[in-house]
């Protein structure tokens, strides 16, 4: 692996912290509809689906998937919709209810702080806030380009009473700022009865199993391979694909094919994880506490801070080691470019403590009692010089 080192500069053009956040008020069609007027909708990292030209996105280098979020009062709603790419919900405050189905009458779930949940492609979705006050909802689509949004047709012939239409280019005209309404043969036209009556139907327990919540995480402390040394002691909780968890007995509740992993990882006070690198791009999102991320080593290090809500950017191939910088356990989601496992590489001197304690990562770079493996220096497949 060739070592990425970002200058100071770069590195903190990275952090996206929530005070960097910029709403839209008018992002989607359904954004003048009584009862969804209040939504503040943000792209952090790639430019999701918003159709907007107004819209601001804080990072728009490619990642193969995009984070966004809604920040909504209670009570107002995300209306039905179908994403043609993963579409993963994640909750960071408040609950909030999921409907899905051709009417959004199939069945609900609520999610609750700390939820993950991943609806279907192809199938429509929309969601309520149902907490006690103003709530913020995280969403990771797949891919770079994802294609756009369908609107369910009432909601598409309710738009056009307020001025919003939706052009073939997915680009959203607004007739309240000035702008024409597009001829009829330059709109994206609705999908039809015969269209959603084709549509697979998903029961409620199909999409149970579909949801991982804060009580459903399966933490284990040893999930990566420093975790074994004094001031080291993280666990990690796998939800969706296989990310850098090097427990082998891990398995996330949601495998189907998302093109990106997600998984939690916790550090109580006082507690870090070592120097580390993987190959693909990764965001850090703070949950819980405060975290110290720090970037590259030695003289290029670059310490960043990082509060729940924030979130940082750290491309493949460059050093990343994370410490919790408060006083209580710090929670971090971890998304991860990329289908199947992510191994992580090791600096030296980690891989030889770890081998010292007896503990080393095998032929598939996942942990293993070090004196069952054949040759105790195929752990160091995962170690690189300090």
């Amino acid at each position: 692996m060739v070592e990425v080192v970002l200058n100071e500069a770069e590195a903190r053009a990275r952090l996206i912290p929530q005070s960097a956040y910029v709403s839209c008020p008018v992002a989607f069609i359904d954004c003048k509809k009584p009862g969804s007027h209040l939504k503040r909708n943000y792209s952090m990292i790639g430019p999701g689906v918003t159709t907007s030209t107004d819209q601001v996105v804080n990072l728009r280098e490619p990642h193969g998937f995009n984070i966004g979020a809604a920040g909504m009062p209670h009570g107002i709603v995300n209306n039905l919709h179908i994403h043609f790419t993963a579409e993963v919900f994640m909750v960071l405050r408040g609950a909030w209810k999921f409907r899905w189905g051709p009417n959004g009458d199939d069945g609900e779930i609520v999610g609750e702080a700390g939820s993950v949940v991943s609806v279907p492609t192809w199938v429509f979705r929309g969601f309520t806030n149902v907490g006690p006050d103003d709530g913020w909802i995280f969403t990771t689509l797949g891919g770079d380009n994802t294609g756009g949004i369908i609107w369910h047709p009432e909601i598409v012939k309710e738009a056009a009473q307020y001025g919003m239409y939706l052009t073939k280019d997915n680009i959203l005209v607004d007739t309240a700022t000035g702008a024409a309404k597009p001829d009829d043969a330059d709109l994206l036209q609705p999908i039809t009865a015969a269209e959603i009556a084709a549509l697979k139907r998903y029961s409620v327990d199909d999409m149970r199993g579909r949801i991982v919540t804060a009580e459903e995480r399966d933490w284990s402390s040893a999930a990566l391979l420093d975790s074994c040394l004094p001031g080291h002691a993280s666990a990690m909780a796998p939800v969706i694909g296989s990310g850098i968890s090097q427990y082998r007995h891990h398995q996330a509740k949601i495998i189907n094919p998302h093109g990106f992993s997600m998984e939690w990882l916790r550090l109580p006070p006082g507690q870090s994880v070592s120097p580390f690198r993987v190959g693909a791009k990764q965001v850090l999102m703070g949950y819980k506490g405060k975290t110290a991320i720090t970037l590259n080593r030695g003289a290029n290090a670059v310490m960043l801070p990082m509060d729940a809500i924030d979130m940082l950017s750290v491309p493949g191939d460059v050093w990343r080691a994370i410490t919790n910088a408060g006083t209580e356990d710090a929670e971090i989601l971890v998304i991860t470019a990329g289908e199947g496992r992510k191994t992580p590489h090791w600096a030296e001197d980690t891989v030889a403590a770890a081998l010292a304690a007896g503990i080393a990562a095998d032929a598939s770079g996942l942990l293993a009692p070090a004196h069952l493996l054949p040759d105790y220096r195929i752990g160091r497949k995962m170690a690189e010089p300090t």
